[in-house]
């Protein structure tokens, strides 16, 4: 239960540090506290994590028919969502926001590699019996 806790702990400082990185890269994010920063990092984990499968389901054939890059809008209007509803956490405009997403993304991507709890997944096939091997 703790292991648990702990990666959830782990993800959300992740998603808080990458939304401090792209406030620090880009003027037209700005936190009014620490508590925003948080806030809005707790917030931007629950609506990934809820309303985005939703949405991408719900705009699949748009996300198909631009080979998956609708899914960078979809990330944006998420983060001006989030935005919205947090008090002392603004957005200049839309492509602050797509631009945005995208390096929070990178950033997440970059930090969750070096966490301890990371949750990578390596896939490997079974070994097969009927294929023998010759060994020196």
């Amino acid at each position: 239960m703790f292991d648990d806790l702990a990666g959830f702990f782990i993800q959300w400082a992740i998603t808080a540090l990458s939304l401090w990185g792209a406030s620090v890269v880009f003027k037209g994010i700005r936190f009014s506290s620490t508590s925003a920063l948080i806030v809005a990092a707790l917030l931007l984990g629950f609506a990934n994590a809820v309303l985005r499968p939703l949405l991408v389901f719900l705009t699949l054939p748009l996300t198909l028919l631009t080979l998956g890059l609708f899914v960078l809008v979809i990330n944006a209007l998420l983060l001006m969502l989030v935005a919205k509803v947090v008090s002392g956490f603004s957005i200049s405009s839309f492509w602050t926001a797509f631009f945005a997403s995208l390096l929070i993304s990178i950033l997440s991507l970059a930090l969750g590699t070096l966490a301890p709890n990371a949750e990578t997944t390596i896939y490997r096939l079974p070994p097969n019996p009927s294929v023998q091997t010759i060994s020196a």
